[in-house]
């Protein structure tokens, strides 16, 4: 995995705006309705091929696939394994229905579901475990591989990743019917992704393993206190650690956040509850929400309270995907210098909060805005390696 040996490399989290026409197409995919494969696949290709481009024009070091041809960075798992069924979505049921966001602020809430693309207003997606979880996107995976590999010739970047969905995320969203513990579910599903992540490493592509659910499992979870949700986060990284074994950790960047939600954010549960146990996963690197009012105090927990392990890297966001405005570059060279000087510069690589895309259709950030904050991403690395490496 590159480091910031001589100045602070960039990135981002993943997902990107797909085009208008692919959206549409997404859409009929999602819904299960018959498509032209050949010429799906051809439109993908040249997403991937134009995104790529487009990372490495704006400055981008590490770039990504954009999940051009991924429904949502969640749903596009169910593809890829065997003993889930689709139940359909819940009915007027939003994301984020029950949380305690939503029972302090239901009149917010109730207006902003029927907003398009804001704060989680569509219904859940509802998939289930009925039989023994197996691994079958080995064919999807290489086109996701191939694509990757065809955009990136020519393209002057450093370094390239390839998302994928956490052991936990998949626990938690698709209900299990079929195993007789949470533990053996999680088991079985952290031996299914270990082949997807293992894929991806054996590629020659960094393989990040994304994992929201993780930072916001609190807020979802109003009758747990903050104790029982830590239980329930080390199980999830002592499963995905299982499904990680034998992966080299400079291969692997973890990435947590607390999801979409361009809401109050007043219930986000605090880096000093979560972020330690995030650091026990076996990765090279660490993507965490920094940018955004609730968390950009959270700085000073790096240093003496947090503990990088030997050779990792951190990824603080400094831009934000909850939000229109576009930071300014000062800012964020501010931002990544305060954390260079607690855990050193060549351990800090500049990222954003979290995907801009998470799903083929979320409209949280419009295209334009988002290379618009990947300039300011790009010009305020530059001004902080000015700074440190003067």
């Amino acid at each position: 995995m590159k480091i910031s040996q001589d100045r602070i490399l960039t990135t981002h989290v993943g997902s990107l705006p797909r085009p208008g026409d692919l959206v549409e197409l997404l859409k009929h995919k999602q819904n299960g309705d018959k498509l032209d494969e050949a010429a799906f696949e051809t439109r993908v290709k040249q997403a991937v091929k134009d995104s790529v481009r487009e990372q490495a024009d704006a400055g981008i070091d590490v770039i990504s696939d954009g999940e051009m041809g991924k429904v949502g960075f969640i749903p596009y798992v169910n593809e890829r394994l065997e003993g889930f069924e689709w139940r359909g979505y819940g009915a007027n049921q939003s994301y984020w229905g029950q949380s305690r966001e939503a029972k302090a602020f239901p009149d917010y809430y109730e207006w902003a579901a029927k907003q398009s693309g804001t704060a989680g207003g569509t219904g859940t997606m509802r998939w289930s475990c009925i039989g023994p979880v197996k691994y079958r996107g080995h064919a999807a995976l290489k086109k996701d591989v191939d694509n990757l590999k065809a955009a990136m010739q020519g393209a002057k970047v450093e370094e390239a990743f390839i998302p994928s969905i956490s052991v936990g995320n998949i626990v938690d969203w698709n209900k299990n019917e079929y195993y007789k513990t949470t533990e053996e579910y999680l088991e079985a599903v952290a031996n299914a992704m270990r082949e997807e992540y293992k894929a991806i490493v054996d590629a020659g592509f960094i393989v990040q393993v994304d994992d929201p659910n993780l930072a916001t499992y609190y807020v979802l979870h109003p009758e747990m206190d903050i104790q029982e949700v830590r239980r329930w986060a080390n199980v999830c990284v002592e499963a995905l650690n299982h499904a990680l074994r034998d992966i080299p950790r400079d291969r692997v960047r973890y990435h947590t956040c607390y999801s979409i939600n361009m809401g109050p954010r007043l219930h986000d549960m605090e880096g000093k509850d979560i972020l330690d146990i995030v650091l026990k996963v076996k990765a090279g690197a660490y993507s965490f929400e920094a940018a955004n009012p609730r968390h950009e105090h959270e700085w000073k927990l790096w240093g003496d309270k947090l503990k990088l392990p030997e050779g990792a890297v951190i990824i603080p966001g400094v831009i934000s995907h909850s939000t229109n405005l576009i930071e300014h570059e000062e800012l964020v060279a501010e931002r990544l210098v305060r954390f260079a000087k607690v855990v050193g510069r060549e351990n800090v690589m500049a990222g954003a909060d979290c995907g801009f895309a998470s799903f083929a259709t979320s409209l949280e950030v419009h295209n334009s805005i988002v290379w618009a904050k990947f300039k300011n991403l790009v010009e305020g690395a530059r001004i902080a390696s000015r700074e440190l490496w003067r």
